[in-house]
């Protein structure tokens, strides 16, 4: 994490210089404080005292990051979080990523005041952990979590991954691609994992032949179909990684005329309630039913805010087959 003592080492100046030019500018020369705004341009430095600005008083507000709007999980669990927040006298303030940006989203959300931040749009390795550690306010992590230890609320992403393996494996299938987005998601790494290890423990390879990693939106997703019906060997089954990307996956099949599972499985992950619908009905692996991470998640969060004092916790929710209408022996 970059520190006023990295700002002063690139500026050429003391500690305390940079100190003045974040509250008091106007007690420092022209020169030294162009030096300073320069400095911390280049480092990307986020002084405490704006992020300290965000707890001055409270507010009755919270900010959530979400994934993807496209994606139903998030829609789910959003309204759960609105809707339970104002049950509990507070306004959510409700920011989207796209694709996997959620700098700008955050830099939205720091200039706000709100009493707590509750999201599920981070990297494994995120620059902004550091940032939401200084806040000093509560925050909490749902579905997606960071490398470091913090409050989270997950599913087992990879025992989620292996089951959906296992499941297509004991149908023969043998010819799987994974489809997913970015690594540097938890999410789609534990998922990714799960499906990386089951198939090495039964003897087949794994590479970017059967790997598919891209942007989830839905055209992407079925330009990678569209490829993948293309070559010579099609695969026999498609590991979706989401229950979104599994959806996408039936549309583009549909509308070229091939049937599922008779021609080619698809299997999601997530459960989400759209995947339960009598015309999808798609098989999926997910948590018990009842479980909704963004209610355990926004319980949780005001709860802290309240008692004023953050607990520690992680949760990691167990996962299990939906076995429905999408999957075939072979």
């Amino acid at each position: 994490m970059v520190s006023s003592k990295d700002v002063a080492k690139l500026a050429g100046v003391s500690q305390s210089t940079v100190s003045r030019v974040l509250n008091n500018p106007e007690s420092v020369g022209e020169a030294k404080h162009e030096k300073v705004i320069k400095a911390m341009k280049e480092l990307n430095y986020r002084p405490n005292a704006i992020a300290r600005s965000l707890v001055k008083k409270q507010t009755k507000s919270i900010a959530l990051i979400s994934g993807p709007i496209h994606n139903p999980f998030f829609a789910e669990t959003t309204t759960y979080i609105v809707n339970y927040s104002k049950q509990r006298g507070y306004n959510t303030n409700v920011h989207f990523e796209v694709f996997g940006d959620n700098t700008s989203v955050f830099n939205d959300v720091i200039e706000m005041q709100v009493d707590g931040i509750i999201l599920s749009s981070i990297l494994m390795d995120d620059y902004i952990y550091d940032d939401l550690k200084n806040l000093n306010i509560p925050f909490v992590m749902f579905n997606r979590k960071h490398n470091e230890p913090g409050n989270f609320f997950e599913m087992d992403n990879l025992l989620a991954g292996q089951q959906a393996t296992e499941h297509l494996l004991d149908l023969n299938h043998k010819d799987i691609v994974w489809i997913g987005g970015p690594l540097n998601m938890s999410t789609f790494y534990g998922r990714y994992e799960g499906f990386r290890k089951t198939m090495e423990e039964q003897g087949l390879p794994v590479s970017d032949h059967n790997t598919k990693i891209t942007d989830t939106s839905e055209n992407e997703i079925h330009n990678v179909v569209r490829d993948l019906l293309a070559e010579r060997n099609r695969p026999t089954a498609i590991f979706a990684a989401t229950d979104s990307i599994a959806i996408y996956v039936l549309d583009y099949l549909l509308e070229k005329g091939y049937n599922v599972p008779e021609d080619i499985s698809v299997i999601g992950i997530d459960n989400t309630k759209l995947s339960q619908h009598h015309s999808i009905e798609l098989t999926t692996v997910g948590m018990d039913q009842g479980i909704n991470l963004g209610q355990v998640a926004i319980e949780q969060l005001i709860n802290d805010i309240e008692s004023k004092n953050q607990h520690l916790t992680q949760k990691t929710y167990p996962t299990k087959l939906y076995n429905r209408s999408t999957t075939r022996a072979i």
